[in-house]
């Protein structure tokens, strides 16, 4: 059985223990200079980073399914993955797809994200409402 689409995720939300284990999610951030220095293909991980309310959130991204692949310091990532629970990391997505999409306009994503989310919950709401009116 195929797993269910990947919803996306903002990058502040993947460690805040909101996304279960096993779910699959799509993300987005920037390659972070200093722990790229100490990434280490043995290992297969990298980290992304985003900028959010004034902070900046971490996401390890295990590679190990798309490599080898040549990342770019400071360029802009999407991952979709599963989400694994890994002891000393916290949540790490196991990437499927890492895609470089240097140029997007993170804050048109993030408005077109939270568009979708309100769109996917309007309309479930009236699909339950119409499974009231229907019994």
């Amino acid at each position: 059985m195929l797993p269910s689409a990947a919803v996306f995720h903002f990058p502040w939300e993947i460690n805040s223990g909101s996304v279960q284990e096993g779910e699959s999610v799509r993300t987005f951030g920037r390659w972070q200079l200093l722990l790229l220095l100490y990434y280490q293909p043995e290992e297969s991980r990298a980290t992304l980073s985003a900028q959010h309310a004034s902070k900046e959130h971490q996401v390890v991204v295990h590679t190990l399914f798309v490599e080898p692949f040549n990342p770019i310091i400071g360029a802009q990532y999407i991952v979709l993955g599963e989400i694994e629970n890994d002891e000393g990391v916290g949540a790490m997505v196991r990437a499927r797809v890492l895609n470089c999409v240097d140029g997007v306009n993170i804050a048109l994503l993030q408005k077109a994200i939270s568009e979708q989310r309100s769109f996917f919950s309007e309309r479930k709401y009236k699909q339950g409402a119409q499974l009231a009116d229907a019994t």
